[in-house]
Parts: C-alpha cells; structure tokens; sequence
C-alpha cells in the first residue's frame, strides 16, 4: 500500500494516526471501566508499567553504542543517588553527548 507524500496524503496519514491513537486510548479507559481496581489489579498495573521501561531500554543496551550504554548506566546511577528523574536524565544526555563528542 502507497501513500502519496504530497498533496492530501500526509494529512491522510495524521488523521488515521490520530484516530487509532484515540481509539487506543478511549479504548482503555472503556475497558477499564468495567474491571475492579483492588490490590492485584493495582499490582498488575505497576508491574506493566515498569515491564515497559525494561522493553524500551533493552534494545538500547543490547544494540546501542558507546554513547547509549553510558547514557544508560549515568542515568541509572544518577537516579539511585539523587532519586530525582530530571537530573538522571539530564546527567544521561550529557554523558552521551559527551561520549560521542569526543569519540
């Protein structure tokens, strides 16, 4: 399947984006509304969401350079010292510019 990448078809592309990125979305909540939230439940949905985080990262680390595992791990021992996320993230970024700067 082709879209045209002039004309209609980029706004083509953000409206179905848009409206699947909705129905997601709306489509969660209405499931949701009809589940229970007690202690499991609540159990479930902190453990999904660091399940995420791990499948996010990984790929980074395993295939990742130089700069994106130093990132990694700056962040990550930026984040158990100070337990501030801004910080880490900032101290991330900057260990990976600095890395591939001056590589």
């Amino acid at each position: 399947m082709n879209l045209e990448t002039a004309g209609l078809g980029p706004w083509l592309i953000i409206g179905v984006m848009a409206l699947v990125t909705l129905a997601t979305r709306w489509g969660g909540v209405f499931v949701m509304a009809f589940i229970p939230i007690n202690h499991r439940v609540q159990q479930f949905i902190g453990a999904m969401s660091g399940s995420v985080l791990v499948a996010i990262l990984t790929p980074m680390a395993v295939n990742g350079d130089g700069g994106a595992r130093l990132a990694l791990l700056t962040t990550a021992l930026t984040m158990v010292v100070l337990k501030k996320p801004l910080p880490a993230i900032a101290a991330g970024i900057l260990a990976a510019a600095l890395f591939r700067q001056l590589a």
